[in-house]
This record gives structure tokens, sequence and C-alpha cells, in this order.
């Protein structure tokens, strides 16, 4: 009596996040089952890290986590550290990452992402870290002047960021902050790019997507979350390389990279490496969850493509 040939086992792929109902979520697990893959959501505040020599196990409600072909991050500025934790201890397991943790704490913390971008050569506004010491006149003076722009060194979606147009505003607003304990960056404010930004969706080495984002009226922050719109953009391929050369700095395979555009050419404003991405594909009809999940299937199979910086 011959036995029934067993069925091959399938990929399964993990997206962390916590909400199945997050739209890029939702899109990531509906674009892997089309591949072919089983997938599981894992949910970083509901993981227990087991830790001992050559035994790296993940528990996520109590069960297990075993036999992940490739991990999807999607983790939320407010679970940052959680979702290190989880991201390090599935690297650890062996477990490829689209994203690893290093690159994900890089790009959480815009002082280092900037200075690692203005190391290798990227062109972004001029910045300066105010930690409390400096006449404010010489701190303004070496972003280019007034307005200015300050920022929460941790934040996203616009929160954090203000607009200060003249010496006294930039030493009421620093003098708050610090009083907070906060630390602050202050940041050339590009005239020719008022009120409107790039933003580039990078995955592997090219872009995927890109939109003109406009900001409401009255507000100079583009941000979509701020009430601000999208719009389709044929990208030129300057800022496309500007685009990619960023993500690759910091090691990132996806992200949303936001660029000014200046009289000097493009300036990479910062990178989001759980980028939302419902309007990007709303306004450009682009598939962004499709060509993630193929990036994450190159990774299953072991060959991550390889880019020279």
């Amino acid at each position: 009596m011959s036995r029934k040939p067993s069925k091959l086992r399938r990929r399964t792929l993990a997206v962390l996040s916590r909400k199945k109902s997050l739209y890029s979520t939702h899109r990531l697990l509906e674009a892997a089952k089309a591949r072919g893959f089983r997938t599981r959501l894992i949910d970083v505040l509901r993981c227990n890290l087991a830790l001992e020599p050559g035994s790296p196990r993940l528990y996520h409600r109590g069960k297990e986590v075993r036999r992940i072909s490739v991990a999807v991050p999607r983790i939320g500025a407010s679970v940052t550290a959680a979702g290190l934790s989880v991201a390090r201890q599935l690297e650890a397991m062996g477990v490829p990452l689209v994203n690893g943790a290093s690159a994900i704490a890089r790009s959480r913390d815009k002082l280092a992402a900037l200075q690692q971008l203005a190391a290798a050569g990227v062109a972004i506004p001029r910045t300066v870290l105010a930690r409390g010491g400096g006449e404010v006149s010489a701190l303004v003076a070496q972003v280019g002047g007034l307005p200015a722009i300050l920022k929460l060194i941790q934040g996203t979606q616009g929160v954090g960021v203000m607009i200060a147009h003249s010496e006294a505003e930039v030493t009421s607003i620093l003098g708050t902050l610090w009083d907070l304990g906060q630390e602050i960056l202050l940041q050339e404010f590009v005239a020719e790019s008022r009120g409107r930004d790039i933003r580039a969706l990078v995955v592997g080495d090219r872009v995927v997507g890109a939109m003109r984002r406009e900001a409401k009226l009255g507000e100079f922050r583009s941000n979509l979350h701020r009430g601000g719109f999208g719009s389709a953009l044929d990208l030129p391929p300057a800022y496309a390389e500007a685009a990619v050369r960023a993500a690759r700095v910091l090691g990132l395979d996806v992200a949303g990279v936001d660029l000014l555009e200046s009289s000097d050419g493009p300036k990479v404003m910062e990178l989001n490496s759980s980028p939302g991405f419902e309007g990007l594909e709303r306004a450009t009809g682009a598939d962004v969850a499709g060509e993630i999940i193929a990036f994450a299937a190159r990774l299953a199979d072991g060959s991550r493509r390889a880019v020279a910086l």
C-alpha cells in the first residue's frame, strides 16, 4: 500500500502590527495570500521573548511562534521599543525581515538618520541640534535665517513640527520644549517647497510610487494626516536617485522618503521605515503592497538583492 505524497509546506509571512484593520496591514496580508503565503499577524505588545543560549523563542498570545519564512515589521512610533525587541528576536531566530531592527532604530531617531545621510553626502536641509547652548540668533543663522523649522527628534505624521517666523518665537518654543526635557532640531526652511513635499516609496533598489503632498490652506505641514492631499507624480530621475540612495544609507529595504524641492535640487527631509501607503495607492494606482510582498518573497527564498552603497 503506497503512501500519498505529502503536501509541500507553504511559506508563512508574518506582519508585525497592532491591528489587522489598518489599511496598510490589511493590504499586505491580502497581497501575501495572493502570492501563496500563509499569513500571521503578530501584535508586538502581545509577545513574550524567551532567551537562552542557542535557542531564542518567541511567544505570541501564549503560543510559540514557529516556521516563519519572512516578516514585515509595521511598527508604529508609539511601540518602537516593543517592536524592536520582537524584530531582534525574530532575527536571532534566523527569520529574514523586510527592514531589519537596526535600520528601523536608525530611522526613528531623526538626528541619527540625518547624521548618517549627511556623512554619506546625501543632500538634506541645514540642521542644528539645539540642546540649550548658544545664542538663538547664532542657531538661526546656522540654518539660513528665518523662518525656521523646529522638530522633536522623535515624531511622526507632522506631530512635533513647528515653524517660527521670529527669534522671539524660536526662543519661546525652545524654552518650552527644553523645560519638558525635549531635544529639538532647528532646520532650514526651504521656501521653494513651502506647504508641499514629495513622498517617494522605495522598495529594494527602486521607487515604486511617488506623489506630491500639498498642505491645506493655512497649514505649512503637507502630511496627509494633517489634512494635506496628494497627487500622483512622475518622479524626476534626480529625486528617485536621492530617495533610493537615502534608503540604502540607512539600510532600509522599504522606506517612505520625504523630499523637499529646492532650487538646488532634492533635499531629503526624513525617512519612515513603516510608511502608510493608503494615500499613495489611491493617488497613483500603484500596487505598493504587492511590491513589498514581492520583495519579501525574494527574502524568503534567500535571494536578497545586494545593492552597493
